[in-house]
């Protein structure tokens, strides 16, 4: 898949979000990169052999103040290691929306364990 293909996969993602969550984001990046930078992956403490398919950083907006002079929030997705799991052009958008929508949860202010329980809850 090209790159352009896949950011507009990236893009579908996000219209997939429900439009009331879309309206509330504020100073937020969404980028794609081939893959995690290995600062990234040992920032996390991957390891070896586990994908990284997205990653947000910045500060959830349940912790901020203000955006006085902030820069962005920045929301990655990453390109190579959800083509290697994805076994098909629909478990990549599949993946790809899960991401993006995991990693807004994130800029929301829910942590990893709370982000787990919700997808878990949107599965069933």
């Amino acid at each position: 898949m090209t790159m352009e293909e896949f950011e507009k996969l990236v893009d579908e993602g996000i219209k997939a979000i429900p439009e009331h969550f879309l309206k509330m984001l504020e100073n937020v990046d969404i980028i794609v990169e081939e893959t995690p930078t290995t600062e990234q992956l040992e920032k996390l403490k991957i390891r070896k052999g586990v994908f990284l398919f997205g990653l947000y950083e910045g500060i959830p907006q349940t912790k901020r103040w203000s955006y006085s002079q902030a820069l962005p929030d920045k929301i990655t997705i990453f390109k190579n290691p959800i083509e290697k799991v994805g076994d098909s052009d629909e478990e990549i958008k599949k993946i790809v929306t899960d991401t993006v929508w995991h990693e807004l949860a994130h800029h929301f202010g829910m942590d990893e364990g709370s982000v787990r329980k919700a997808e878990k809850r949107k599965r069933i």
